[in-house]
């Protein structure tokens, strides 16, 4: 006689949950979507009831709530707030990658069924708590956050328990939401590899401090760790440029550190590097005022490379990937009404991809650099033996 199969285990729904918690089947809808609308005392108790009753929701359920909101919003599309601080409305447009991302996100955004509006803190008059109340009366609830460097002491008046955000970039910090990035540290490693695999050695990285320090320090992390593997006299310091701060990654307004480019010149002549890499165009620019001719006296490699013309090799960041990355998270907290800061705050890092340019040959080939020094253009003031790594 065949074996009595066990009884399927009920799913337990929110009905079972609302009659243990004497509730209505919304008040525990609304507590499991953390709605503050119901009292944070009472999404406490239904989420304990949940939990020791054994709930988990219907992923097949939520999969057709997300389905009909895709399908409502094409007749009334919902707005996500793309959030900025730059010193102007439009500044962050004059940075390709603050742009791109842009255009990633907006687009995302669309195949989603919303819409991506801009919103400017510089506003006169403008401030995070108006900002705030503003949005939220307008019933926009989901903010894309991309500012320009550190956000500022004053955006912690920013009311985050009323919506669902994303950081574009940015450091960590409080208040501690959901980021997406570029994978700074694996684009440097990219870079290292590439280089390291056609033969070369002498790599030598010019940092820009303020690059690094926004980066958490990865750019420098990832081209010490490359280096490891190389013997003691192919091992080349980095040169930093730049003040040792945050400052505000402002695209209309780069620092002047035009003198503390000279030590560049004094970098070079001491460590000879073959290959130098670097961000287009303050270094690069450099390089070529320093008399040096690319590839012909020197190597060179992009590390943000904008433009994939074949001139220049380097590694081109993703940022459209990194926008429609942050869309996708930002409509996904809605669509599970998760408003404020998160408990555990994730990082979301995209690739970089590598582009061939003349500026580095895919197989090096032994050659002694035609550049003397008495072609090197290295102002008085650095030219003595005295060697300045970090300017």
């Amino acid at each position: 006689m065949p074996a009595r199969e066990a009884p399927t285990k009920q799913r337990v729904t929110q009905s079972d949950i609302a009659r243990a918690a004497g509730v209505h089947n919304t008040t525990v809808s609304l507590s499991l979507r953390n709605c503050p609308c119901i009292p944070e005392a009472t999404r406490e108790r239904i989420r304990i009831i949940a939990t020791e009753m054994g709930y988990h929701p219907d992923p097949t359920l939520q999969a057709l709530v997300a389905y009909r909101k895709g399908r409502l919003s094409n007749r009334r599309k919902e707005t996500l707030a793309y959030l900025t601080d730059w010193d102007t409305r439009w500044g962050w447009r004059a940075s390709p990658a603050y742009e791109r991302a842009y255009i990633g996100a907006q687009r995302k955004a669309v195949e989603l069924g919303y819409q991506l509006e801009h919103f400017w803190l510089g506003e006169p008059g403008m401030n995070p708590r108006r900002m705030s109340s503003l949005l939220y009366n307008r019933g926009i609830t989901g903010v894309l956050i991309a500012c320009g460097g550190e956000l500022r002491d004053e955006h912690s008046e920013f009311e985050w328990s009323r919506f669902s955000a994303v950081m574009i970039g940015g450091f960590h910090q409080a208040p501690a939401l959901h980021r997406v990035t570029d994978d700074h540290g694996g684009i440097i490693r990219l870079a290292m590899r590439k280089m390291l695999g056609a033969g070369f050695e002498r790599i030598g990285l010019v940092s820009l401090q303020r690059r690094d320090v926004f980066a958490d320090q990865a750019w420098s992390a990832g081209y010490l760790i490359a280096q490891e593997g190389l013997t003691t006299d192919a091992s080349i310091p980095i040169l930093r440029l730049g003040g040792s701060g945050p400052e505000r990654l402002s695209a209309h307004a780069a620092p002047d550190c035009s003198n503390k480019f000279s030590a560049l010149g004094t970098w070079y002549r001491h460590y000879r590097p073959e290959v130098i890499a670097g961000f287009t165009p303050a270094v690069l620019g450099k390089i070529e005022q320093l008399g040096l001719a690319i590839p012909r006296d020197v190597f060179y490699v992009d590390l943000c490379l904008e433009c994939a013309d074949q001139r220049v090799a380097g590694v081109r960041h993703n940022r459209e990937t990194v926008g429609e990355v942050a869309a996708r998270i930002l409509v996904g907290q809605l669509q599970q009404n998760l408003l404020g800061p998160p408990a555990v705050a994730t990082t979301t890092t995209v690739d970089g991809t590598w582009i061939d340019g003349a500026s580095l040959p895919t197989i090096s080939a032994p050659r002694k650099c035609e550049a003397s020094d008495d072609k090197i253009k290295v102002p008085v003031e650095f030219a003595d033996s005295s060697l300045l790594v970090s300017a």
